[in-house]
């Protein structure tokens, strides 16, 4: 499978979701496992940190948060106008090496897993200076459809556990998205940022 972010026979908008593809299968020592089902708590609505939780895959632990706490970059411009391409501000301070989340729209249709194949929009940014380096918005607000078990472990786990509508923000440590792979305007050891909206799962 295809290890960079450019397909010459892919939309822009599905470039990300290939090399993805390809680093997860490419990358079977990245995640780590545990036997908890715990569900990430969503903190966008309370303003606290609640510290970490277990993944709800039973996965790496994930750390919830709101935008510009511990790791969490802010989200400058539409943060809850899931209608609207958000912007996502530089990280500040060292990039957290754990999964963190932060929910920005909580949704109210069905729970994302990892079985699932799903259908997002979503922009994506690196921690060290927030530029963009591939988002699906630049080909309109049309989604992307692709399965979360065939994406790297970070993008994954930090999808599962969404409900259909809502935003999610999502920063993903090198050990759980491309390591010390470059890719095209990703430089090796990169922190990602996300801000995805699950639009639907089938």
């Amino acid at each position: 499978m295809r290890r960079d972010l450019k397909s010459a026979t892919a939309a822009v908008s599905l470039a990300v979701a290939v090399a993805l593809v390809g680093v997860a299968c490419g990358d079977s020592g990245s995640s780590s496992s545990s036997a908890s089902s715990t569900t990430t708590t969503d903190t966008a609505s309370t303003g606290t940190d609640t510290g970490t939780a277990a993944a709800p895959t039973g996965t790496a632990p994930v750390r919830s948060g709101t935008p510009g706490s511990e790791g969490i970059p802010q989200i400058t411009a539409n943060a809850t106008d899931t209608g609207k391409e958000p912007t996502i501000a530089a990280g500040s301070g060292t990039p957290p090496g754990d999964l963190r989340v932060a929910d920005l729209v909580t949704g109210n249709g069905r729970t994302a897993t990892a079985a699932d194949t799903v259908s997002v929009r979503y922009v994506g940014a690196l921690y060290s200076d927030g530029s963009v380096f591939d988002a699906s918005w630049k080909q309109g607000s049309t989604p992307v459809d692709f399965p979360l078990s065939g994406v790297v472990p970070g993008f994954s786990e930090g999808i599962v556990g969404m409900k259909v509508g809502g935003r999610r923000e999502i920063v993903i440590p090198p050990a759980l998205g491309y390591g010390d792979q470059s890719q095209p305007g990703l430089p090796a050891n990169s922190t990602l940022v996300f801000v995805v909206d699950l639009v639907g799962i089938s």
